[in-house]
């Protein structure tokens, strides 16, 4: 009975997604709205089952033989893995509808990869963190390919899938070499037997070496990034909405699971791994990104820069590392998907707002929509004051705590290079000239510009009240 309430909310959203799926059948093409409001329920109620089950600490422990874990550090990535995918299913309402694509597919694909994301972030085993992560990435990439009309789209979804394979075969093979030298899938079994040094190292380092390639490419770090531009620009961007918010969460998660749960004892052989591509993502993220002027794709690259950053707190590990990269993983998800609601915000029906001078001018046209601009901007480039700006600091101190004080002031020096083309959107936004006189045309979606509106403020709120979250997050990964 005990392993039932354990996972009694990814059971609610499971059964929902498949009552959903046969529902949708009969709701007609012109009434998918209803489908929109019945996702967007059930992930509410799996986030207050999430809250409720986290605030009984009775329920915390293994359950199933140990392949499905309860404690803080999952009911917090849980929790907010359902706030963001939430956010991504308000914002994407206007967007496909904009463009023809209200479709009960996206709903399923966004529901089924929720579930995917919850079992990555309870992963007890090595097996169940594979059968969380490949449903996660098979229903993004029909996600990514859902408007089939459109040839950017499917370049790449086919781009996605092929490295996304290669990735995960990756991952795979690496697991088997560690399973292999231990004899066990189980996390915890995976570090009692490398603390007792009873096994082939050269098998376990190869093993860590695979893994971390799988985790990297699963974060979209440099330089197994080739796919983040991609999918950023070629997807609808309900899509890349997605795409670019609640995983992150999800990917910290299976990196906690598989380098601190798993790994921990051999964090000396896979921390200098992760500071070379922190490194390699922080340089080649902001370098490139100042070169955009496709708004999608300069968010790409500036992906990339900030997964640098969340790679930091893994560097530092220990109760501080983790816990700044959960915070980080949390405050970019929230950051990420307010940037793309402004993305919906300034499109219409049969134009869409990727480029950055399509933004030119918004101050004299709408003074309250520049200021959501501003803010945004300004949390992504981390300026004090907005929740970008915290998590930063966290990560920094994170490293430097790790004995990795010259990548923090690397990190440092190239948050100032990424201000750059964050501070260039504010100066189109502000200081050009509108690129027509015509009336701003907004979304006629209340909800949408109201939550949109409330999520930006959040920045702001927990730019200078964060101080709760992140002792949350400390509380999670101590175990308290």
């Amino acid at each position: 009975m005990l392993d039932f309430w354990a996972i009694l909310p990814e059971a609610f959203l499971a059964l929902s997604a498949c009552i959903l799926l046969l529902a949708d059948l009969y709701i007609p093409k012109d009434k998918k709205a209803a489908t929109h409001y019945l996702s967007l329920l059930v992930l509410v109620i799996t986030a207050v089952l999430v809250w409720r089950n986290g605030q009984d600490a009775s329920l915390f422990g293994s359950a199933f033989s140990g392949m499905f874990v309860r404690d803080g550090v999952a009911t917090i990535a849980k929790f907010f893995i359902l706030v963001s995918s939430s956010l991504v299913l308000v914002y994407a309402k206007p967007s496909l509808e904009m463009r023809g694509l209200m479709t009960g597919e996206y709903y399923l694909l966004i529901l089924f990869s929720v579930l995917g994301m919850m079992l990555m972030a309870s992963s007890g085993s090595m097996l169940t963190i594979y059968l969380g992560l490949e449903l996660l990435a098979l229903c993004s990439y029909a996600l990514v390919a859902l408007d089939r009309d459109n040839g950017l789209a499917s370049e790449a979804a086919m781009k996605y899938f092929v490295l996304g394979a290669m990735a995960s075969g990756m991952l795979l093979y690496g697991m088997s070499m560690v399973y292999g030298a231990t004899g066990t899938l189980d996390l915890t079994g995976i570090r009692g037997a490398i603390n007792s040094n009873m096994l082939h190292p050269t098998l376990v380092l190869f093993g860590i070496v695979f893994i971390v390639i799988g985790i990297a490419f699963k974060f979209g770090t440099a330089p197994f990034h080739m796919w983040v531009p991609d999918v950023y620009q070629g997807a609808p961007t309900a899509v890349a909405l997605f795409v670019g918010s609640a995983p992150k969460i999800a990917a910290f998660a299976m990196a906690y699971r598989l380098l601190e749960n798993a790994l921990g004892n051999a964090s000396q052989h896979w921390a200098n791994m992760l500071a070379v591509l922190s490194l390699l993502s922080l340089i080649l993220g902001n370098l490139i990104a100042i070169a955009q002027t496709n708004f999608k794709r300069m968010l790409a690259y500036s992906t990339v820069s900030h997964v640098g950053f969340l790679v930091l707190g893994l560097i530092g590990g220990g109760v501080v590392g983790f816990s700044a990269s959960l915070f980080y993983a949390i405050g970019y998800a929230i950051t990420a998907a307010a940037a793309f609601g402004l993305i919906v915000l300034m499109s219409r029906s049969g134009f869409e707002a990727e480029n950055i001078e399509d933004f030119a001018g918004l101050n004299s046209r709408n003074s309250w929509y520049a200021f959501l601009v501003l803010v945004v901007m300004g949390s992504l480039a981390g300026v004090p004051g907005f929740i970008g700006f915290l998590i930063k600091l966290e990560v920094l101190m994170a490293a430097i705590n790790g004995k990795f004080l010259w990548l923090a002031l690397i990190a440092g020096a190239f948050a100032v290079v990424g201000a750059f083309y964050y501070l260039r959107v504010i100066k189109v936004v502000y200081f050009d000239a509108p690129k027509s006189d015509a009336a701003l045309v907004v979304p006629n979606d209340w909800v949408f510009r109201t939550v949109l509106g409330l999520n930006v403020l959040a920045l702001i709120g927990l730019g200078l009240f964060g101080g709760p979250l992140l002792s949350w997050c400390q509380r999670a990964v101590a175990g308290i």
